[in-house]
């Protein structure tokens, strides 16, 4: 049976009240919870919530500079083995339940070794993420960045590209032996041929330019041109290395 203030009640050997023996007091039932443990990450372990135990709301970034100031100290943090997982608790999900205001979208790539999370130590609520092989972009996917900036004030926008790219270097070999690639895969490497034919060839070049025109051709887009004319917003350009976990800036 629930209390009278509707908290559900602890069901196996629960206890109720305790004598404080310094001063005698009866302490309530919650202090009671609290002080042995039942009530964690503000939820009680029955399942019921334990109300009054949200943590404070940690201002997010408010400028560009400052949101990749935030991105940078996180992937430092992952570069060298020193990260701090934030905001990926019980806490921090219930307090972005009903509201979010992540202060960055990250535009990268589908590859599994490059999961935006945790190359910028990031959590629940911190990042909108946009991953497309070789983060190429369609009007589908640039509709999914401007989400961000346009309905939900992200300060920044950051094109991610990285080392040995799958997709890049398929396309690469296609366009190199002038092959043609299966289904939907083709529509890559069309994409890819004007970082190709600047790189002549080379793949990490490849990589680096594709990024760059990526962030470029965002930038002319007339949702984002406003903003960034504004100074709400930046578009920057990243490349991430798999064998160091660092990320440099590009644009």
């Amino acid at each position: 049976m629930p209390d009278k203030d509707g908290t559900p009640a602890v069901k196996a050997h629960a206890v109720y009240c305790i004598l404080d023996p310094m001063s005698q007091k009866i302490m309530g039932r919650r202090a009671v919870l609290l002080a042995t443990g039942l009530a964690a990450g503000g939820v009680l372990l029955d399942g019921g919530p334990a109300r009054g135990l949200a943590r404070p709301s940690v201002r997010r970034p408010a400028t560009p500079d400052e949101a990749w100031a935030k991105l940078r100290e996180g992937n430092r943090r992952w570069a060298a083995d020193a990260s701090t997982r934030p905001h990926q608790d019980l806490g921090r999900r219930a307090e972005v339940a009903r509201k979010q205001e992540p202060y960055a979208v990250v535009v990268t790539c589908i590859d599994s070794r490059v999961p935006p999370e945790i190359v910028f130590d990031a959590g629940i609520g911190d990042i909108l993420t946009v991953r497309s092989a070789a983060q190429t972009v369609d009007p589908l996917v640039a509709g999914a960045i401007e989400y961000g900036p346009a309905e939900l004030d992200a300060p920044l926008i950051v094109v991610l590209g990285h080392q040995r790219c799958g997709a890049v270097t398929a396309a690469a070999h296609a366009l190199k032996e002038g092959a043609k690639l299966p289904g939907h895969l083709q529509r890559i490497v069309t994409d890819l041929r004007p970082a190709y034919e600047q790189a002549r060839g080379d793949v990490d070049r490849m990589i680096r330019i594709n990024t760059t025109k990526v962030v470029a051709d965002l930038k002319a887009g007339e949702l984002l041109a406003s903003r960034i004319a504004g100074r709400k917003l930046k578009i920057v350009g990243g490349y991430y290395s798999l064998d160091t976990g660092k990320v440099t800036r590009l644009v």
